[in-house]
């Protein structure tokens, strides 16, 4: 069996989860791996989370999603997550594990087959997308196989539906990934200016193909390097901080951070 590319967690495991995770690594544990070259372009990776609570309580793990579609498998409960617009939090108990796929943002509309803006904040059983045929993968991912063997099985199934090519999915990809490499990317007319694209244009595209809008993309990028430099330990320059990321003053960051992460800057850098 080909042995697959398993990514290092450990320069970007923090990224985007907002709580520790349990002190333990045997009690939690998450992997990466790459999927097959020709599913690349579709999926950025496969995930897997395992966790053995017990003798211990429950623990949520809070994360900030970013503009990405995820199917989860889970045992009982699989389901296809679009874009999550708020925190999300999932408790774990016991002992189990998660499978998930995280598909490059504008890259499911082909998998899904309607705009995934349907998607936004709700949850779908895989079966309701993919059909009875996923039942085989499903008993895999949730069982105790290994994880290569996971990891296969996921790309055997997704490589039996690579999509046909769909140019408006490749420029909201493009798009997207444009605002997190360019981070002088403040708001929906810098990005308009940018592509060449006009802004209701590229509204509907979001809309479609990703599943939120480019303002809400935009703003979740720069959220996620905020939670970045607070993370950091130093406390930094907020004003200053504020204006880097495109917020017209201090008390809007604070706002949008409190009101989307649940705590204020200062409140934050202390539960790390």
């Amino acid at each position: 069996m080909e042995k697959r590319d398993k990514i290092e967690i450990e320069t970007d495991y923090r990224r985007g989860i907002l709580n520790p995770p349990p002190p333990a690594p045997e009690q939690f544990t998450l992997s990466r791996y790459k999927p097959a070259s020709d599913l690349a372009h579709f999926i950025e990776y496969y995930w897997i989370v395992v966790w053995d609570l017990r003798g211990r309580g429950p623990h949520t793990q809070e994360t900030l999603p970013q503009p990405n579609v995820h199917v989860v498998f889970a045992a009982n409960n699989s389901r296809v997550y679009g874009v999550v617009t708020g925190k999300f939090s999932r408790h774990l108990h016991g002992k189990s594990h998660v499978f998930g796929i995280r598909f490059a943002p504008g890259m499911f509309r082909s998998f899904l087959g309607s705009a995934v803006s349907g998607l936004a904040d709700k949850t779908r059983p895989v079966r309701a997308v993919f059909g009875e045929s996923v039942s085989e993968l499903e008993a895999l991912l949730v069982s105790s196989a290994a994880q290569e063997h996971m990891v296969k099985a996921a790309d055997e199934f997704f490589q039996r539906r690579i999509p046909a090519f769909d140019d408006k999915a490749e420029l909201a990809k493009r798009v997207v990934q444009q605002v997190l490499d360019e981070r002088d990317l403040c708001t929906v007319d810098d990005l308009v200016n940018r592509v060449g694209i006009g802004k209701r244009t590229l509204q509907r595209l979001f809309g479609e193909y990703v599943g939120v809008s480019p303002k809400w993309v935009i703003r979740r990028y720069r959220l996620h390097e905020a939670v970045e430099r607070f993370r950091s330990g130093e406390r930094p320059n907020f004003a200053q901080v504020a204006l880097e990321l495109g917020y017209f003053d201090q008390a809007h960051l604070v706002n949008d951070f409190k009101s989307i992460i649940g705590y204020s800057p200062t409140a934050f850098q202390k539960i790390l």
